[in-house]
């Protein structure tokens, strides 16, 4: 086995919304990955709409080996009104997609 499938996939382990004045949102997003340098870390979240457009994504310019979990923040997301609920997922540079995903609830939050 390689030594970079030890990592797994990342997972999304906490996520918060707030809408600005503006009406757009601000993310604040915790991830779990056993980042292991350059060649395996979490490098992508996403805010995700219902019919899997893309709202948002956050790049994870470096790997988090020493913060784990580590929360990252995106403001300036537009969602449409009537997007009730969006989904995090995260991505890790070897295994792509696949982690624990987690549902924010905006309808609860307007």
């Amino acid at each position: 086995m390689a030594v970079t499938a030890l990592a797994g996939e990342a997972d999304i382990v906490g996520a918060e919304a707030e809408r600005s004045g503006d009406g757009t949102w601000r993310f604040e997003v915790t991830v779990r990955h056993a980042d292991e340098g350059w060649d395996h870390y979490a490098d992508l979240w996403q805010v995700i709409a219902p019919d899997g457009t893309v709202l948002g994504e956050r790049v994870l310019a470096h790997p988090h080996v020493n913060e784990q979990p580590f929360t990252r923040s995106l403001a300036g997301v537009l969602v449409d009104d009537e997007i009730g609920v969006v989904t995090i997922r995260a991505r890790d540079s070897v295994h792509g997609f696949g982690g624990a995903e987690m549902e924010v609830d905006l309808d609860a939050l307007r």
